[in-house]
């Protein structure tokens, strides 16, 4: 099929475009700003890219006429402004564009929504209003509402992630006692896709949650026995819901204006009235417990590192280039800082042979102290030199980094830190167009994890630079 995405640089769009792509449809990608936006080279000849802004009727005139089905995935809870209107003229926009098309179903992911609309929060009177809007007898809309999606990188999951590594004691609001059913983002996407042209789904609206109902008080205490960490929580009733904002905004890394929207949503319980989908696609949601041994598993076996970025010190060494020149002898990249040419292949051929006996390229004395560090702490040191410095092969040992990545020709190497650690530590490489981007990442465990973290910082931002300028002079 032809299938429309729209939020294709959100969370849940950028999960969805490879799944998609790889069940063999033709996917057109709706962004604001194609520069903000890649993809693996390996799909593009399935994937179209379209520029407009929903916010701007005139601009959607770009969305193609033969489309089988669309997947409405935008929200405005986190601008400035009053979101629910912005929310609302979206939907309107975009429904009045999809009726000129072929269009047979629209799939929307929206939040669950009680039956009191009187005491829906904004934000979910602004769901219930766009499933409205996106109603139409031109094509037919499958509406799946969810309460908290468990994954590395959703709102609410990483709210919950920042309250509980970083607060040993919490006085908490009383909202944190309201019951929501979450549910894993694995099985959201599995709901997502079976939905496809499923007749059974045609113009209704169905709850989706996993098989547990939990405070978020629970969510929080059961993710710190996940990470193997002694929480206390203890709730207070005088905390307003500003308050609440002002102490969402400050302890985790979400924007006030989010907090705002958060808060007024976490004191309404998003329960799913029935479970009628999972029968109808045959599926079973995991619990809470699963989707959180998920979410951690992934992370530290795979790419999706970005996700979790919670601590960032980069190394990015723009060259300044503005061409590549394509020379039969020798392709290299001009450096306009320097005023020389950079040998593109040496460059990679430097990062290739990095660690053993090569070394770091800059401050190999700090390296060697870091590893004694480690040994002493019981972990495995500088362990083990490279044997062959012209193959890295995913799975290989290299000092004390484990290889979870390496591709010569996309020119992206990722290593995962085996050492002794408050947390979880990756050093990646990569060619981005005419950069190359060095980015250390960090994944603190608790309290000890984050004060680590910044007395270490120091160091980084002298060794990873100085790597970086080394590898690329």
């Amino acid at each position: 099929m032809r299938i429309l995405l729209t939020g294709a640089t959100g969370y849940i769009g950028k999960r969805m475009l490879p799944v998609l792509v790889g069940q063999g449809h033709e996917v057109v990608c709706c962004v604001r700003d194609k520069l903000r936006f890649s993809f693996p080279e390996s799909i593009s000849d399935k994937v179209t890219v379209i520029e407009l802004d929903f916010l701007d009727e005139s601009s959607l005139s770009v969305i193609p006429k033969d489309i089988d089905v669309a997947y409405y995935l935008i929200h405005s809870m986190s601008s400035s402004g009053d979101f629910s209107e912005k929310e609302l003229l979206s939907a309107t926009n975009f429904k009045n564009q999809l009726e000129k098309t072929s269009v047979n179903q629209v799939i929307y992911l929206t939040g669950i929504v009680n039956d009191e609309s009187s005491s829906l929060s904004k934000h979910l009177k602004s769901r219930k209003a766009v499933e409205e809007t996106l109603a139409s007898t031109k094509y037919h809309l499958t509406a799946l509402r969810a309460g908290i999606i468990i994954g590395s990188g959703s709102a609410s999951f990483e709210i919950i992630r920042d309250l509980v590594e970083k607060l040993p004691f919490m006085i908490t609001p009383k909202w944190v006692l309201t019951k929501c059913q979450p549910i894993g983002i694995a099985d959201v996407i599995i709901i997502l896709t079976k939905s496809l042209e499923n007749e059974a789904l045609y113009d209704d609206g169905f709850d989706i949650g996993g098989p547990d109902v939990l405070t978020y008080k629970d969510m929080m205490l059961e993710f710190a026995a996940e990470r193997k960490l002694k929480r206390w929580i203890y709730t207070v009733p005088f905390m307003t819901p500003k308050l609440s904002s002002y102490w969402l905004y400050f302890v985790t890394s979400t924007s006030y204006l989010l907090a705002i929207s958060l808060v007024d949503s976490m004191k309404v319980e998003v329960v799913a009235k029935d479970d009628r989908i999972n029968k109808i696609l045959g599926i079973k949601p995991e619990n809470y417990r699963v989707s959180l041994n998920k979410a951690f598993n992934k992370i530290e076996q795979n790419a999706i590192v970005s996700s979790w970025k919670d601590s960032f010190v980069s190394g990015r060494f723009d060259f300044n280039i503005t061409e590549f020149i394509d020379v039969p002898s020798y392709g290299c990249y001009i450096d306009k800082r320097n005023k020389k040419y950079t040998n593109k292949k040496n460059t990679l051929s430097k990062i290739w042979a990095i660690g053993g006996k090569t070394g770091y390229y800059y401050g190999d004395w700090l390296w060697k102290i870091r590893g004694y560090i480690d040994k002493l702490n019981g972990g495995v040191g500088l362990r083990r030199g490279r044997t062959n410095v012209n193959s890295i092969n995913v799975g290989d040992a290299i000092d004390f980094w484990r290889v979870l990545y390496a591709n010569e020709k996309e020119g992206r190497l990722l290593l995962y830190a085996e050492m002794k650690l408050p947390g979880d530590a990756w050093l990646e490489f990569k060619i981005e167009g005419n950069k190359v981007v060095q980015t250390a990442t960090f994944r603190p465990r608790g309290l000890w994890g984050r004060t680590y973290w910044y007395l270490v910082l120091p160091f980084h931002g002298l060794i990873f630079n100085g790597m970086l300028s080394a590898i690329a002079k």
